[in-house]
């Protein structure tokens, strides 16, 4: 799948937000982009590719995103606004 990265969301400190607590840190940067073509190719850490609304996400790996973090992103949208969520 071909993407433009249009800007950044947020930038989070994974073990504030994230359960478990790993041994080492992870930083977290949350893009807006849009989709260019293509088509997604399944990899090691996602097996398929779908379209969302946020009242009807599936089963969340919460190790690697919450809802909040996905509500956030949500927020975003068409918000000309928005600033950077940093922690």
């Amino acid at each position: 799948m071909d993407v433009q990265a249009d800007r950044i969301i947020a930038i989070m400190d994974r073990a504030k937000h994230n359960q478990p607590l790993y041994p080492y840190g992870v930083t977290k940067v949350f893009v807006e982009s849009q989709v260019l073509g293509g088509k997604f190719t399944s990899n090691s850490e996602t097996i398929e590719s779908e379209y969302f609304t946020i009242n009807q996400l599936p089963k969340l790996a919460t190790e690697k995103n919450t809802f909040k973090q996905i509500e956030l992103c949500f927020k975003t949208k068409n918000n000309i606004n928005w600033e950077v969520y940093f922690d």
